[in-house]
Order: structure tokens, then C-alpha cells, then sequence
């Protein structure tokens, strides 16, 4: 449940750099997943963390003790047609911070950070790549993100272990 994955995030945040990728298709494939993939039903890799950045910047998102969505993140959610209210008997978090195993920062999880997820899924903005869980950037959705959040294609699309300048 919730707990076992936190549990298992908080170990993840004290854990050494990964191994590097023993082949080719190994090295391939861990940049796919390094740049974009879900983790669970929410964005992660470096467009997660970029897609988290851009919300915090425009006050969508604030940072506390964790992530928690603005009265303006409400209505930019519900301009989207996302509705985040709970269903009855769930106690899943509206937003959540959740801690990106390949960029050491968190990305969205919680209601929100599903339903953008399947918002970029459902536009076609981006689509699964070789694994169930790797991502590719579309050309719609880089237009697409580009309009809805400002961000750029090299904010989430570097190379592995490229780190961006922060």
C-alpha cells in the first residue's frame, strides 16, 4: 500500500548513484526511463521533475513539508477538465511529493499528479516506448507543454546523467 511505497522512496533517497548500464540496449533503455516514464500512474524522470518545476514556478504547486495544489492549481486543473475531488473511501492525497530515483528531486504524485499524467497520455502528448513505463515526448506534446507550462524540450529531454543548470 501507500506506506510500502513511501517506505520504499525514503530508502531510494539514501541509496548510491545506480550502476551503469552493462550493454548498449541497457545504456538505451536507462535513458528512456531517465527522461521520461510514469512511475506508478504519475510522470517521472526528468519531464516529471521538469513538469513539477514549471507548476511550482506558476504557483499551481506550493512546497512545504511536501507538494500541496493552490486555490490557482485548482482552477487551472479544472480549466483542463481534471477533476481531483476524492472518490468516497479513498485516502489518497490530492497532490504528493514523490522522490525521482534518476533525478534525486521529487516529482507530482496524488490525485493531481495522476491526472495529469493520463491528460498528456489521453492527447497523445506522449506515448510508451519499449517498456510499459518509458515515455517518448511527442512533437504535439512538446508544442503542447510548451503552451500549458512553458517548458522546453531540453528541460526534460537531456541525455542520461546530464544534469541541468540549477
Amino acid at each position: 500500500g501507500p506506506h510500502v511505497s513511501q517506505l520504499l522512496e525514503d530508502l531510494a533517497a539514501h541509496a548510491g548513484a545506480p550502476a551503469p548500464p552493462r550493454g548498449l540496449r541497457a545504456a538505451s533503455a536507462g535513458a528512456a526511463m531517465a527522461r521520461a516514464r510514469t512511475c506508478y500512474d504519475h510522470l517521472a524522470g526528468a519531464l516529471g521533475v521538469s513538469v513539477t518545476d514549471a507548476l511550482l514556478r506558476r504557483g499551481l504547486l506550493q512546497e512545504s513539508t511536501g507538494f500541496s495544489v493552490t486555490d490557482a492549481g485548482l482552477a487551472w486543473f479544472g480549466e483542463l477538465g481534471l477533476d481531483l475531488s476524492a472518490r468516497p473511501g479513498s485516502r489518497r492525497p490530492m497532490a504528493r511529493s514523490c522522490l525521482d530515483w534518476t533525478e534525486r528531486r521529487p516529482h507530482l504524485a496524488g490525485r493531481a499528479g495522476a491526472a495529469l499524467c493520463t491528460y498528456v497520455l489521453e492527447r497523445g502528448w506522449c506515448e510508451h516506448i519499449g517498456s510499459r513505463r518509458a515515455l517518448r515526448v511527442t512533437g504535439p506534446g512538446a508544442q503542447g507543454l510548451a503552451e500549458l507550462l512553458g517548458l522546453r524540450p531540453e528541460e526534460y529531454a537531456r541525455p542520461y546523467g546530464q544534469e541541468t543548470a540549477a
